[in-house]
């Protein structure tokens, strides 16, 4: 959340050090911190960007009004932000101004934090470390309730002798071309498994009725707790 400019280059250049390159290729800054005016990061990432030690920017989890601030200083290159099946709260607000400013869109948690793999139910224990754990839409009555979006996606794949999560994936990629989603996993089986969802082809009549049928369900509980969520989109 530190965000001064004299944060940010002492993070850089022991990025580089540690990494052992002599570049970054996209710097993040994951949060927008409100304490620094985003026009103050977007100069800061603008000199190292020159002095050849970063080559992109990108933000995560911003709004609409700091990606406009911050572009207009150094251009945005990659938005990283949520989305999947059962959160697309980008496609009201974000969509629009990506597609605008020409900023490509980099989701994470793709698969909604493992939900959309079809391997939970109410019923699955987390370690109690599990970040989960404290995530409102993993709650166990929610799990519950937001099962028929996994039933959706397991009918799908069926029909296109694939995985859920394979389906979640292609899904995602027909929306926009300049989408890259970042599933995240521990195991190189799942990793093959994503990695083939590039080769599915969802046909229009397949996404329309993949939309239908998900207009149909009332996804329940918020993706973070309030002290999480009260630092997204500024």
């Amino acid at each position: 959340m530190d965000s001064r400019p004299e944060n940010i280059i002492s993070f850089v250049e022991n990025s580089l050090k540690r990494l052992r390159t002599e570049v970054i290729d996209v710097l993040y800054q994951h949060r927008v911190d409100p304490d620094i005016p985003i026009e103050e990061v977007a100069g800061t990432v603008k000199q190292l960007i020159e002095q050849g030690k970063v080559k992109h920017f990108g933000m995560s989890e911003a709004g609409a009004e700091s990606i406009r601030r911050a572009h207009a200083i150094q251009p945005v290159t990659a938005l990283q932000s949520e989305y999947s099946l059962w959160w697309r709260e980008p496609e009201q607000e974000i969509f629009p101004l990506l597609e605008e400013l020409g900023i490509g869109f980099v989701p994470f948690s793709p698969l909604g934090r493992g939900f959309l793999t079809g391997t939970i139910n109410e019923n699955t224990q987390f370690d109690t470390t599990d970040f989960r754990n404290i995530v409102p839409r993993f709650s166990e009555e929610n799990r519950k309730a937001n099962q028929r979006l996994v039933e959706l996606l397991q009918s799908m794949a069926e029909e296109k002798e694939s995985t859920p999560a394979q389906i979640a994936l292609a899904w995602l990629l027909a929306q926009k071309p300049w989408i890259v989603p970042i599933p995240g996993t521990t195991k190189i089986p799942r990793l093959y498994e994503n990695i083939k969802a590039t080769s599915i082809e969802l046909t229009a009549e397949d996404l329309h009725r993949i939309e239908m049928a998900a207009s149909q369900i009332n996804i329940l509980g918020a993706r973070y707790p309030e002290h999480l969520q009260q630092r997204v989109g500024k």
